[in-house]
């Protein structure tokens, strides 16, 4: 068969359905009991509970009404599976590859989470450490209310911008300012607490009082980040506890699958073949790290953080 250029939504949904179940076998084979049977093939209700268990789902009162209604959605991806097998999807090449990068996520996710579930909890005293290292987050805690303004330039443009900048024009100006000079830029406003933001940046605007700005810079754009208006709400170090166990605990994980990966990469035999070589340092980093341009450690603190009240 010739193979199909498919949208990267209709890929997505080729592969959620193919591993929605393909190895599920019918009756008393399936493993299991046996929620629904469509065209013969059982979903069993450890998928249905798998997936309650995914969406949150504990209130027993909420439970049978929610099964009912996930059930229902396995039945439609299992009737579109099963429809696309039909049609020889399942031998596209884009869909095998899918399938293939599927399987090595989730064994690769499973292995770690092998490796990583001795990680041991923080301690008072580095609870008490980290709590007491970034004052930003918790003693000094402040929601922003932070305006914006992205200015793309050119090495045409730069030096003009920069100068611009430079004269301390105020906000409205510079944007009147770009706007006869035809150079491309746009505002955003947003009222954000210190750990929905990175921990870089939160620790630029800390010291900053309401009405002072910081200056953000790459080849391609210039960031100004104003502090229009600020609200000190400190978080005791009880108040923080859970959320800097939680986090602590991320980065004991992730310690932990680096250190094994390390360990892995020593002892296999691994053969470059031309024009691809060995990432340099400081490159693309690999699969347990974050772009430089967002830390790891920023969004898993934001995560651990988001439960606090």
């Amino acid at each position: 068969m010739r193979p199909q250029t498919m949208k990267l939504s209709v890929l997505l949904a080729a592969l959620i359905f193919a591993l929605a179940g393909c190895n599920e076998k019918t009756g008393a084979d399936a493993g299991g009991q046996a929620a629904a049977t469509v065209n013969g093939e059982s979903i069993r209700a450890r998928s249905v509970e798998v997936e309650l268990a995914k969406a949150g789902v504990n209130n027993p009162d909420q439970a049978r009404d929610a099964a009912d209604r996930m059930l229902n959605v396995l039945l439609e991806q299992r009737l579109l599976q099963q429809q696309a097998k039909k049609e020889g999807l399942d031998k596209n090449p884009a869909v095998i590859e899918a399938l293939q990068a599927a399987e090595r996520q989730v064994l690769a996710q499973a292995y770690v989470e092998k490796v990583t579930a001795s990680a041991a909890k923080a301690g008072d005293a580095e609870i008490a450490e980290y709590y007491d290292k970034h004052p930003e987050l918790f003693a000094e805690r402040r929601i922003y209310r932070l305006q914006e303004i992205m200015i793309q330039i050119s090495p045409e443009n730069a030096d003009a911008v920069k100068a611009r900048l430079g004269s301390g024009a105020n906000l409205s100006d510079l944007m009147q300012w770009l706007k006869s000079q035809n150079i491309p830029a746009r505002g955003a406003q947003s009222v954000k607490s210190a750990e929905q933001l990175p921990l870089e940046l939160v620790a630029k605007l800390h010291p900053l009082k309401d009405g002072q700005a910081i200056t953000l810079e790459n080849p391609k754009q210039i960031t100004i980040l104003a502090i229009t208006g600020s609200q000190s709400q400190p978080l005791t170090r009880e108040q923080a506890r859970p959320a800097v166990e939680r986090f602590l605990l991320t980065m004991h994980k992730r310690d932990m699958a680096k250190a094994e990966l390390n360990k892995l990469r020593a002892a296999a035999k691994i053969e470059y073949v031309a024009p691809y070589a060995e990432a340099k340092a400081g490159g693309a980093g690999h699969a347990l790290t974050a772009p430089k341009s967002e830390p790891a450690d920023l969004n898993l603190f934001e995560k651990a953080i988001s439960g606090l009240k």
